[in-house]
């Protein structure tokens, strides 16, 4: 979510939009998930922020899903689906708190969600299998119905990292499983905040949509996002792996 939000930032001011248009401009960005569009606020200068933009279909792909955790006993989970897999429930289910427990023990109870659901549960992506793994676990504060409050969440992904924002795939996920249950209508805007950092995003459904068999939505996502880097790479002729090699 972030990194979408900065790359749309970087793509007008470094001049990978052509023609940028005011006050908004709308840029493609090619994700492992398929596309998403950004759209960044452009002054005839330079980008701004918020930068929002809208995700691929997202859609729950499990509700109240009962699983069994080493430690933990039995919990009940959902798993939404907003550009990759997350699993989802309150911390509370684990004897957490998502804003007061200690980082370690949040990543240590939702690393063995995650490792749990993989072994109890299959999942389906409805284009490519190679999208159908679980990416982590989202442990949230259990504030799942529409308020004009923030909810406060930790996304736990990949190999037991911690995403600095409440985390834009983890947000089209939420979003969708909360649109799929009835707890938020078609652009009631919600915002999420991240229980490490503190940082807010937005998001709301905006359009009903199909995604294979399932009910799916596209979520408009915003945020403030800042890049703080760039690189130079450089293929000379003369390279004999300038197009790259395989190992056997």
């Amino acid at each position: 979510g972030h990194a979408a939000l900065a790359l749309g930032r970087f793509a007008l001011d470094y001049g990978l939009v052509t023609v940028p248009s005011r006050p908004e401009t709308a840029v493609c960005l090619h994700c492992p998930c398929g596309p998403v569009t950004a759209f960044v606020p452009w002054d005839g200068c330079r980008s701004g922020n918020p930068v929002r933009f809208h995700s691929v279909p997202a859609f729950a792909a499990a509700i109240d899903l009962a699983v069994d955790i080493p430690g933990h006993g039995k919990v009940v989970v959902d798993i939404g689906y907003g550009g990759t897999f997350y699993a989802f429930l309150s911390a509370k289910q684990l004897g957490l708190d998502v804003c007061a427990s200690k980082t370690r023990d949040l990543v240590s109870a939702a690393s063995a969600v995650t490792e749990a659901v993989k072994k109890q549960f299959k999942l389906h992506h409805p284009e490519s299998e190679d999208l159908a793994f679980l990416y982590g676990t989202i442990l949230t504060d259990g504030k799942d119905a529409f308020s004009e409050e923030p909810t406060t969440n930790i996304c736990v992904f990949a190999d037991e990292q911690v995403d600095r924002s409440p985390t834009g795939s983890g947000v089209m996920a939420r979003i969708a499983l909360q649109y799929h249950k009835g707890l938020i209508q078609l652009n009631q805007t919600r915002t999420f905040r991240s229980s490490t950092t503190g940082s807010l995003f937005t998001g709301k459904a905006v359009k009903a949509t199909k995604f294979g068999d399932y009910n799916a939505v596209v979520v408009e996502v915003s945020g403030e996002a800042f890049y703080t880097g760039t690189a130079t790479f450089t293929v000379e002729e003369e390279d004999p792996l300038k197009y790259g090699f395989f190992f056997k």
